[in-house]
């Protein structure tokens, strides 16, 4: 311990250190000319993930909004939709706050008993599984389909749509899984499917992705709904 200096943190409270993040994303976004290229909304999205990921071109260079998916899916969630997810990670990293507030239930089944057997019975994934039977008990509900790992579970969950003949606008995709095998394609499925049917979606094409990208996504999507970080003292960021 001898000769060692403690130091203290210049920013100490949680809030004051998320606002000063904030003031810096947005002004260093005003050195990336593509960051003209989205409205408000998308902007406030787009901040939230760099937030997470302190990644200003990978954000900028590969997200990717439907028309007016921002409008439609804080509509869906105002519908008390049912927010169907492939990890608990998600579940677990989403506002309490928020999904109270909503009646927004988070649909996890990856460790089931009854995903373990249809998986094994069908030789899939578990979130494969997982998201058909999901999307099939709660078929007649507002959908939010929101996938930040498994590649597998974009391409169970459009199936299941289509095969199950769900009304499609009741239904959004958020598509953030990450890595190698079947990432980048899955994701071209899901904006490929959300063209041709005017499904809404918020897609970080290519390899980048995560689970803490969906959760973000949600929350600053919560946010533009209603700001709980005013006079009513919630830090919900």
């Amino acid at each position: 311990m001898k000769n060692f200096k403690q130091e203290q943190p210049p920013i100490n409270i949680g809030a004051d250190i998320s606002v000063k993040s904030f003031e810096m994303i947005e002004e260093e976004l005003k050195l990336y000319p593509k960051a003209k290229d989205f409205d408000k909304n998308e902007l406030a999205i787009i901040s939230r993930l760099i937030h997470t990921t302190t990644c200003f071109e990978e954000v900028l260079n590969n997200i990717y909004f439907s028309k007016n998916s921002i409008g439609h899916i804080k509509s869906l969630l105002e519908q008390k939709a049912k927010i169907i997810v492939d990890v608990n990670m998600i579940k677990v990293g989403l506002s309490k706050f928020y999904l109270d507030k909503y009646e927004n239930e988070v649909i996890c089944y990856i460790n089931e008993p009854f995903t373990y057997e249809m998986a094994e019975k069908n030789k899939t994934t578990r979130s494969y599984a997982a998201v058909v039977e999901a999307i099939k008990k709660h078929k007649d509900k507002p959908i939010v389909l929101a996938c930040g790992n498994a590649p597998t579970f974009i391409y169970a969950a459009i199936n299941t749509l289509l095969d199950e003949g769900i009304d499609l606008s009741k239904v959004a995709l958020l598509l953030f899984p990450v890595g190698f095998v079947n990432v980048v394609e899955s994701k071209k499925y899901g904006r490929k499917f959300s063209e041709h049917f005017g499904v809404s979606s918020i897609i970080m094409e290519g390899r980048f992705g995560s689970s803490t990208m969906s959760v973000a996504t949600l929350h600053a999507i919560y946010k533009l709904i209603h700001d709980y970080d005013g006079n009513e003292k919630y830090n919900g960021k």
